[in-house]
C-alpha cells in the first residue's frame, strides 16, 4: 500500500485533520542534530524572529512543546550559533482561511523569516483549490506588505490518492507553483520520511511522534539555512547602499 495512504486514510474518513528538559550542552546538540558541519554564521541582528505559522503539525499535537519541530529547530540554531528566536504559531485545526483571519494579530511582531505550513485541512475537506491557493497567496503577500525583506518559506503537503488523482495531483503541484510565482523558498514535503512510518507516528497514524518531529526538523533545516542566508544577503546589500 502506498505509504501516504497508510498515513492519511484515518483522516480521510472524517475529511478533517487535527493539524487541527533543559537544553542540552552545545556539543551534545551538535552531535544530535548534525550541526557540526554548519559553517560559522555571519554576524546578524540579535533577537531576529523566525515565525512558523501552521496547524497541529507545527503546534506539536500529542508531544511536549519542547519536542515539536519548531523547538528542535531552535536548539539546532542555538547549537550552530545563530541568534534567532523561533516562535511557534501553530494552531490545531487551522485551514488557510482561518490562518489568514488570524494573521494580522500574529504579525504584530517584527518577523525576519516566515515559514507557512497550511493547506492539509483544506484538501481533506475538499475545499476548492482555487480558494486554498488564493488564501495562501494572500498570506504570503500580507507578510511581504508588512515587511518586504522577510524571507518566506512554504511547506509543501500531499493528500491521499483515494481523494482522486486529479484533485490530489493538483493539490501537490499547487505548492511548487505558488513558490515559483511568489519567489519563496519551497520545502517540497514537510512529512518526507515520516508519512506512513508507524515508528514515527502516534497511535492515530496521523501525528508525528517525538522522533517524527526530529525528522521534520532535519527536513526543514537546510531550507531554513537558505532563508537565513537570504536575510543576511539582503542586510548586507542594505548596509552597502550609499
Amino acid at each position: 500500500m502506498n505509504p501516504l495512504v497508510k498515513y492519511f486514510c484515518p483522516i480521510a474518513l472524517f475529511l478533517t485533520i487535527s493539524c487541527g528538559t533543559e537544553p542540552k550542552k552545545a556539543a551534545q546538540e551538535k552531535e544530535a542534530y548534525g550541526t557540526e558541519e554548519v559553517s560559522e554564521p555571519a554576524v546578524i541582528q540579535q533577537d531576529s524572529i523566525i515565525l512558523i505559522f501552521g496547524n497541529s503539525l507545527t503546534a506539536g499535537l500529542g508531544v511536549a512543546p519542547e519536542d515539536a519541530y519548531p523547538a528542535l529547530l531552535q536548539k539546532m540554531l542555538d547549537s550552530a550559533g545563530y541568534q534567532y528566536t523561533v516562535v511557534n504559531a501553530g494552531l490545531s485545526g487551522d485551514t488557510t482561511a482561518s490562518g489568514e483571519s488570524r494573521l494580522d494579530w500574529t504579525l504584530n511582531q517584527d518577523v525576519d523569516i516566515f515559514l507557512l505550513e497550511l493547506g492539509a485541512n483544506d484538501g481533506l475537506r475538499g475545499i476548492s483549490l482555487t480558494e486554498t491557493r488564493q488564501n495562501i497567496l494572500s498570506i504570503i503577500r500580507a507578510v511581504r506588505k508588512k515587511n518586504e525583506e522577510t524571507a518566506i518559506l512554504l511547506a509543501g503537503m500531499q493528500l491521499p490518492p483515494n481523494l482522486g488523482p486529479e484533485y490530489t495531483g493538483s493539490f501537490k503541484n499547487m505548492y511548487p507553483e505558488i513558490a515559483m510565482e511568489e519567489e519563496v523558498i519551497l520545502i517540497p514535503f514537510l512529512l518526507e520520511g515520516v508519512a506512513g512510518d508507524p515508528k514515527l507516528n502516534q497511535d492515530d497514524g496521523i501525528h508525528p511522534t517525538e522522533k517524527g518531529h526530529s525528522v521534520m526538523a532535519r527536513t526543514v533545516w537546510p531550507y531554513l539555512l537558505e532563508a537565513i542566508q537570504q536575510t543576511q544577503d539582503e542586510l548586507e546589500e542594505t548596509v552597502s547602499l550609499p
